[in-house]
């Protein structure tokens, strides 16, 4: 299988494709389930700790896999035939096949776009290690996106294991970065937005961002090198700036209130592993002149 792939690098894309039009699938229901088992895990936690408090134990049961999925409107269990990814939402026309009530086009969304950028990372770098690793970094990335844009939350559960993962990868010699420049990287990352955070409170009064940014941050400095990090910043900022504003003014919100910095992060990110070298390269010519 691996000859193939790297014989005909088409057939390693197609692969990663299909697989992440499968994974895509999962990722719904992380990004679904994932905030409310931490908000049960934090309830009961309380419950535990203050037990003079009143707060009520959470007995429902939740996980990633129990209980089967359901429609959202009827609670209908929904069935295997009708959670093929993308396929059944076409099929069903977006349709509950029991209730007929309309299924978010986001699930078909969130399939297809992890699919896509599965099968692009694939065709871009070729198989390797490493390439595997970041595919399975877009997942991460994916879903805590989504959930950072309904939440507000960057949860440990997503953010710590890249962190992880990253050193690990330098560690191993499978990433293109030193150990030592993940190290930097993670360590720069967390207390670059940890500093921006405290002196904006400090001359505000308020909360600028949360921690788990800094988290996200810290992952992407293992994953890319500290030297990427000033690259990430500037894009997510400019990227947060313009769509931030846009959504805001769509719900029709303030310019002081919160909006998510984790999807923009992710998305520089991203683009930083993929594409930093040659972004460089093009700034160092065309703007330094060098």
């Amino acid at each position: 299988m691996i000859e193939l792939f790297i014989m005909m690098p088409w057939s390693f894309a197609l692969f990663a494709a299909l697989l992440g039009l499968i994974i895509g699938s999962f990722l719904n229901v992380v990004i679904a389930r994932l905030p409310r088992m931490m908000e049960i895990a934090w309830q009961n936690e309380c419950a535990e700790s203050f037990p003079n408090a009143n707060i009520a134990p959470v007995t429902e049961t939740l996980s990633l896999s129990l209980p089967r999925s359901t429609c959202p409107h009827c609670h209908t269990a929904i069935r295997v035939r009708d959670n093929i990814p993308l396929l059944s939402w076409l099929w069903l026309k977006g349709r509950c096949h029991h209730c007929q009530h309309a299924i978010s086009v986001r699930y078909p969304l969130v399939e297809l776009l992890t699919a896509l950028v599965s099968g692009w990372v694939a065709w871009h770098l070729g198989y390797s290690d490493m390439t595997l690793a970041i595919i399975a970094l877009s997942w991460v990335l994916i879903a805590a996106t989504f959930i950072d844009l309904d939440t507000m939350l960057l949860p440990d559960q997503l953010t710590l294991p890249l962190l992880w993962a990253g050193i690990l990868l330098a560690l191993l010699q499978i990433s293109p970065v030193s150990l030592q420049d993940a190290v930097i990287g993670a360590m720069a990352g967390y207390l670059s937005l940890w500093s921006v955070y405290h002196l904006f409170r400090l001359i505000t009064g308020k909360e600028g961002m949360g921690y788990g940014d800094f988290k996200l941050l810290a992952a992407l400095g293992a994953w890319c090198g500290w030297q990427a990090l000033p690259m990430i910043i500037l894009l997510s900022s400019l990227v947060g700036v313009v769509f931030g504003l846009i959504q805001l003014r769509l719900q029709k919100q303030g310019i002081n209130s919160a909006f998510p910095f984790g999807p923009y992060l992710a998305i520089a990110g991203w683009v930083a592993l993929l594409w930093g070298n040659d972004i460089q390269q093009w700034y160092f010519h065309a703007v330094l002149g060098l």
